[in-house]
Parts: structure tokens; sequence; C-alpha cells
């Protein structure tokens, strides 16, 4: 078989050529253009940055990717889904905002913002997962279902459950609904905090199912009905109902490729990752540490598994940063950085499965871009 092809540009630049520069010419080379965007609407899938956070991708990256896809014909938007987490990114508006504090805007990117999932992460459609294990129907925010062309712009770094976020975590964890969100997370159903409950009756009214019931002006949900859908969360003013975040990290890790593969199934799709400041955490942190290892470099590939793959070996490769968590507080006891950091966690899982799911391939092909 033969292996994917990765392309891969350094952050080292030449006077008078710039990283965007570099970035645009990574793009031609890999092939985006091939792609036919003539009147179709594309969503360029990022993450905006929990505020706070100063490791998020800035938004002249962004605006590379609009920009091309723009001459191209195209209709590009850049798109993420709410947060199942109490946050700044919580709900459509919240979510705006938050984009616009960190530099996210028409002007700035050249393109508009669509939050995937509407203004309470509701807006969801079931998409059938072909060969899915753990996730038959993935909830997947509306507007990215309905663009023609998927693009996944990713900052590759830490996390916390996954091991690492790439393209897969962009792709399958970011564009799921906050039901979706919930779906992926935990292995049950979720319930109600008494204590911040206020019985006004939204979740209640939000069920499809009869599952909710107020007394004393408390919420209960009955779990023998909840069919898990999420929409409780979504409407509930105070917070007070989450899931129970329970699920183990390698079947988080494989719904997320199910996810993934319910966003990119039967349509064009390519993928983009920068490995710059590598935080230890996710951007969903409203703060970030220091990077594990220096800057690397710019990398896109039609094959998501592959890009993935060629981002955690180049990661490995390189040394650790001087004073960084990895440096300073942690054994480097498993010849992987991002199981160093976080010993609970195996990135490898979401991959292993992806391949299962016939999703791309492990082996690849890095060529170099100057």
């Amino acid at each position: 078989m033969e292996k994917s092809k990765v392309y891969f540009t350094s952050f080292r630049c030449k006077n008078g050529v710039s990283q965007l520069d570099k970035l645009r010419k990574l793009l031609k080379t890999a092939g985006m253009g091939n792609i036919d965007f003539d009147g179709k609407f594309t969503a360029i899938k990022i993450h905006f940055g929990e505020p706070g956070n100063l490791a998020y991708l800035r938004p002249n990256y962004a605006k590379v990717v609009a920009d091309m896809v723009r001459e191209l014909g195209g209709r590009p938007f850049l798109t993420d889904c709410n947060t199942l987490y109490v946050g700044r990114r919580k709900n459509a508006l919240d979510h705006l905002d938050a984009a616009y504090e960190n530099g996210y805007n028409p002007f700035t990117t050249g393109c508009q913002i669509i939050i995937g999932d509407g203004l309470k992460g509701t807006d969801d459609v079931e998409v059938p997962v072909e060969g899915g294990v753990y996730v038959k129907n993935a909830k997947i925010g509306k507007a990215v279902m309905d663009a023609d062309i998927i693009i996944s712009l990713s900052h590759f770094k830490g996390h916390e459950a996954t091991g690492f976020g790439g393209a897969f975590k962009n792709l399958g964890m970011g564009c799921g609904s906050r039901g979706g969100k919930m779906e992926m997370h935990s292995a049950g159903k979720p319930s109600v905090d008494q204590s911040l409950c206020v019985g006004c009756g939204f979740c209640r009214k939000n069920c499809a199912h009869d599952a909710i019931t107020i007394e004393n002006r408390k919420a209960s949900i009955n779990h023998d009905r909840c069919v898990g859908c999420g929409r409780c969360i979504g409407a509930c003013p105070k917070d007070a109902v989450s899931p129970d975040y329970d699920e183990a990290n390698d079947i988080l890790n494989c719904k997320i490729a199910e996810y993934t593969k319910a966003v990119i199934d039967g349509r064009p799709n390519f993928h983009i990752s920068l490995i710059v400041d590598v935080s230890p955490f996710c951007d969903c942190h409203a703060e970030n540490d220091i990077p594990i290892i220096p800057d690397i470099g710019m990398l896109a590939s039609f094959d998501p598994v592959a890009l993935d793959q060629c981002c955690a070996d180049l990661c490995n490769r390189a040394p650790v940063m001087a004073g960084s968590v990895l440096d300073t507080e942690r054994e480097h006891c498993h010849h992987d950085h991002f199981t160093d950091v976080h010993p609970e966690t195996n990135w490898q899982s979401c991959l292993e499965h992806a391949v299962k799911l016939g999703m791309g391939s492990r082996e690849y092909e890095m060529i170099t871009v100057e």
C-alpha cells in the first residue's frame, strides 16, 4: 500500500518571506487547490481559544486558508461548536465574543464566523457512522454538516484526556454538538446538581422524552427515559445539568475517531496542523503553560491519520523545553512526550481505531517544502 503524503515546512524564514507566505506555499504544494471549491460552502474548523489562553493559533493563519479558498472560488467560513463545560464558549453569543476578543473576526480572517451547533449547542444533526463500534449516529453541529467541504486547521498541542490535540481532536470533539460532546465524554447520561438548580423548567421543556420532572423547584432526570441527547445541558441557564465525565480515555479517543469519520465521510476534506506553542494542556483552558518543546513547523495532508502520526513523531523527536512541566515535573519514562506529560492517556488508541475505520494510514512519507 502506498504511503500517505504529509507536507512539511519549518518556521525558518529568509528575509522578505513570512511564515504566512510559507503556509500558503505549503497548501499549494500539498494539493489543496485540486479540490473543486467553485461556489461551494467551505467550513474551516478551528479552535478560537478560551480567553486568557495565549497559545491558540493566531487568526493570521486562518486568513491564509480562507483567502486561498476564496481565490479558488469557494465560500469559506470559520467554525467551531459550543463547549460542554462551563466557560466563555458554551453558547453562540459568548463564543463569538470570545472569538472576537482573541482576534477572530471577518476583518482579520477575511470570512465570517459561524458557531456550528447554534445558539445553545442544540442545533445538531445525527450522522450515521459507518462501521462505528461505540457510536452509531454522531451528533454533529448542523452548520458543519451543511458545508460542502471541510478543512481542519489545528493547533497541535498536549491534552489531558486524549494525550494530544490534532486533526482528530479538532474535528471529532470540536464538531460535536454539546450533546455529541457529552456522548464522547460520558458512558452514561446527564445528572442535575440540585444545589445549582432553580426549578425554571427550561430543561423539561427541551426534553422530547418526558424524562425530567420538577419537584420542590428542583429538577431530576429519569435515566430510564433519558436517551442522552444532551439538550437539557444546553437549555439550563444555571449550568446545573452536566454529564459524569466517566468514559475511559481509550474509549473517548475511539469515539473521537468515529465522530471525525461522521464529519468528513462523503465530502472533500483537507487537514492542516501547526506545531507551535505546544502547551501541555488544551486551548480550552483559560490559561496556558509554557511549551513543552520548541516550535517545529506547519504540516498539511489529505490523510488526517498520517498527519497526526507525523506531528506526534516530530514532537517526540524534539528536545524538551527547559523549565517546562515536562522538564521539571514529569519523569521521562515512556519515550513519548505526550504520555510523559499525561501518563493516564494513550493517544495511539485514536489513530489505531481510525485505521480500522478506513480513515487513513499511519505509514507516511514526509515531503519538505522549502
